[in-house]
């Protein structure tokens, strides 16, 4: 049940400060005190894409190829 919390909460700070879900998640961990490594565990797979895609936005991940559809 935290994991929806997690998830919840950090889709309503993505839709009410504009800000990537990366800094949505650092925002949840800032509001209630937790360190971001505590919070790994509770992040389903849906918000981990998500993250991983800001993360290349940023270029902290290479880029993957994109096929032509």
């Amino acid at each position: 049940l935290e994991f929806r919390r997690v998830l919840f909460r950090s889709e309503q700070i993505v839709k009410e400060k504009r800000v990537n879900h990366l800094d949505a998640v650092l925002e949840y961990c800032k509001e209630n005190f937790i360190e971001p490594d505590d919070i790994s565990s509770l992040i389903n797979k849906s918000l981990k894409d998500k993250i991983e895609v800001c993360f290349r936005e940023l270029n902290y991940l290479p880029k993957q190829a994109k096929l032509d559809v």
